[in-house]
C-alpha cells in the first residue's frame, strides 16, 4: 500500500493528496507531527518536513518532485500540457504560490493562527496576520487577471498549478482567511475545482480544536 506521511493543513500535502486522488492512486494517510523529529520519521526525511511519500518502493520527499513522479509513472489525466512553453508555466505558477505566495500569505495566516497553537509555540503575531491579510488581496488580483485570460491558471486545461493554488487556498478557507467576494473569476475557479472528486477528502478534513467554516465543504459556496 501507498503511504502518505501528512499533515492535514498543509498546502504542501494537500497538493500530492490531489494529485493521487486525480489519477485515482490508493494511498494510506498518515499524519506525522513532523516538529517532534521523531528519529524514524528522520529517517525517513532528513529535511524533517512533510510530505513524505511511500511508493514504488522509494521513500520520496518535497511536493514538487513528488507530484513530477507522479505524473511521469501515472500520465494519465494528463496534469503536465505536452509544449516545453506550456510546461514551464505551469511550473513557474507552481513556484509562486509554493514560494511567493506560501511566504507572504499562507505562513502570515495559517502558521500563525494554526500551527503556531498545535506546535506549541504561542500566539499568533497580530502584524504578520495582517500582513498576510493585506497580501492575499494582490494574489486574489492576479489570479483574477490570469483566469481574465484563460479558462484554468495556466492555460486552457487544468494542470498542477491549479492544484497548487487549491492547496494553498484550501488550507487558508479551512479558517476562513480568503475573500471570496473580491474576484468573481476565483471564486468561479475554486468552485470548479472544489467540486472535483479528488477533492472530497480534502474537504472532509477535520482539525481538532479548529472546526472549518460552515462554507468549507460546501460546493455551491
Amino acid at each position: 500500500m501507498n503511504r502518505l506521511y501528512h499533515v492535514p493543513l498543509s498546502p504542501f500535502c494537500r497538493k500530492v493528496r490531489l494529485v493521487l486522488a486525480e489519477k485515482k492512486i490508493e494511498v494510506e494517510l498518515v499524519e506525522e507531527r513532523y516538529w517532534e523529529r521523531d528519529s524514524d520519521f528522520l529517517r525517513r526525511n532528513p529535511a524533517g518536513k512533510v510530505p513524505v511519500l511511500r511508493m514504488d518502493g522509494r521513500t520520496m520527499a518535497e511536493s514538487h518532485a513528488i507530484c513530477e513522479y507522479i505524473e511521469e509513472t501515472n500520465p494519465e489525466p494528463r496534469l503536465m500540457p505536452a509544449t516545453p512553453a506550456e510546461r514551464y508555466e505551469v511550473r513557474r505558477l507552481i513556484g509562486w504560490f509554493d514560494d511567493k505566495f506560501h511566504t507572504e500569505v499562507t505562513a502570515n495566516l495559517l502558521y500563525e493562527r494554526v500551527n503556531k497553537k498545535i506546535t506549541g509555540q504561542g500566539y499568533p503575531d497580530s502584524r504578520n496576520v495582517k500582513a498576510g491579510l493585506r497580501a492575499s488581496k494582490y494574489h486574489l488580483d492576479y489570479m483574477g487577471w490570469l483566469l481574465d485570460q484563460r479558462r484554468w491558471l495556466a492555460g486552457d486545461a487544468m494542470t498542477l498549478a491549479d492544484f497548487a493554488a487549491a492547496a494553498h487556498l484550501s488550507s487558508l478557507d479551512y479558517i476562513a482567511d480568503v475573500d471570496w467576494t473580491r474576484n468573481a473569476n476565483v471564486k468561479d475557479w475554486y468552485a470548479k475545482i472544489k467540486s472535483r472528486p479528488a477533492f472530497r477528502n480534502i474537504l472532509a478534513d477535520q482539525v481538532p480544536g479548529f472546526p472549518p467554516p460552515p462554507h468549507y465543504a460546501n460546493l455551491d459556496f
